[in-house]
């Protein structure tokens, strides 16, 4: 009993299944849309009949299909040029209109930087050091007293001096008294004057030599070692102190010779030291010869140091600002490459054709991308740009001046 039930509901699926194939289309030969295709009820009754009639008034039966607008005489490649080839409706897509701008061409360069001047601070005679009027890291002024020198008997050279003059100027105004009165030849006043100008001399050496005893600094600075000691024996080549000139400061570092052209005396420069100061100087030497080794040049950037903020020796980046160069700045959303894999970006001109113009990146920077090579002003697409190809004519919206909620960087809405 339980067999004939599952047999019987079996064999209503059946039933059910064959009505259903029944309403459907038989496809012979595939020769195209509306051709070959037969109803599948035909096959039982071929001039029509009571199932025929019943699927036609119920609805269910299937007609063969007349066509989809498409013609089936056309190869596979007339289809796609009519679909997506020159015959195809225009392409919509949407431009920003980009105009040139002056670009900052920067050189970065690495090194340190270094005191204008070290200068060691000598006495122009011999003594012993009787005071030391600074201490080391003490700020001077050109002219400031460093060290004094026991005087010796310098002063007595001067006292010396000076009754010599005495002498030698009495000497010559008595010969000039008895020359008025005849009393003397005219020419026995220039041995007399020769003395005098020898005595007045001697005077102003012994005067020098009493106030080189006071050693002063030339330059301002910072005092460093080697600094001297009271009791010390000074000669020519022994420093009273050493002064470190910080004002102006120096950068130095090298240009790599493919950019040495660029360099420039004048220059504007910003340079950030480690320690996370920005300074701004210019360029103020430039090397004529490179450095064998690295091929380099030489070069040094003059900063204002009048705090003495900025020390001697401290690593530091200096960009040099070389000049400006004519360029677009571009979201980085609207590069693409063509065929040949160059990158570029597809713009739209006044025939409302397409256009690919490669381009070179000069600078990247949070705002956009800084590139060359596109005419001064130009409509790039920015929506759509990959379904479109060069030469294709295209339905474009410029959105230049449309507000910020189009979704334009903001670097496309300032270029305009």
């Amino acid at each position: 009993m339980r067999a004939i039930y599952s047999y019987g509901i079996a064999g209503i699926v059946v039933l059910a299944l064959a009505a259903w194939l029944a309403t459907g289309t038989l496809v012979i030969g595939g020769r195209g849309p509306g051709l070959g295709e037969t109803p599948i009820v035909s096959l039982v009754e071929e001039g029509g009949g009571p199932i025929t009639t019943a699927l036609n008034q119920s609805g269910l039966a299937g007609e063969p299909a007349e066509g989809d607008g498409v013609d089936p005489h056309l190869t596979i490649a007339e289809r796609q040029a009519q679909t997506s080839g020159t015959e195809a409706p225009a392409q919509t897509v949407r431009t920003v209109t980009f105009a040139v701008q002056p670009l900052d061409i920067e050189v970065p360069l690495r090194g340190r930087t270094k005191a204008k001047a070290s200068v060691s601070i000598m006495p122009e005679t011999t003594g012993v050091v009787k005071t030391v009027h600074v201490a080391k890291g003490q700020k001077v002024a050109a002219g400031d007293l460093i060290c004094t020198l026991g005087q010796g008997t310098r002063p007595a050279a001067v006292a010396q001096a000076e009754a010599a003059l005495a002498r030698a100027r009495q000497d010559y105004d008595t010969n000039a008294a008895l020359r008025e009165k005849g009393l003397q030849p005219a020419n026995s006043a220039r041995a007399l004057e020769v003395a005098l100008r020898a005595a007045e001399s001697g005077l102003e050496n012994a005067k020098a030599e009493l106030e080189r005893t006071e050693v002063r600094t030339q330059i301002a600075g910072v005092v460093q070692d080697p600094l001297a000691q009271v009791g010390s024996m000074l000669g020519g080549t022994t420093p009273c102190a050493t002064v470190v000139q910080l004002d102006p400061m120096l950068f130095t570092g090298t240009v790599p010779e493919a950019r040495i052209a660029y360099a420039k005396l004048g220059l504007l420069a910003t340079i950030k030291t480690i320690t996370g100061q920005h300074v701004e100087g210019k360029v103020s030497y430039i090397s004529s010869t490179a450095d064998p080794a690295t091929r380099s040049f030489a070069i040094e950037i003059e900063i204002p140091n009048t705090d003495g903020a900025v020390l001697d020796g401290v690593s530091a980046e200096a960009t040099v600002n070389v000049g400006t160069a004519p360029a677009h700045l571009l979201p980085q959303s609207v590069l693409t490459l063509d065929d040949k894999g160059v990158l570029g970006v597809r713009a739209v001109g006044a025939d409302s054709k397409v256009a690919f113009y490669p381009v070179t990146i000069m600078k990247d920077t949070r705002e956009g991308i800084w590139v060359t090579g596109l005419p001064p002003k130009v409509d790039i697409i920015t929506v759509g740009q990959e379904f479109v190809q060069a030469g294709q004519t295209v339905k474009a919206t410029n959105v230049t001046d449309a507000p910020a909620a189009q979704g334009e960087a903001p670097a496309a809405r300032a270029a305009s």
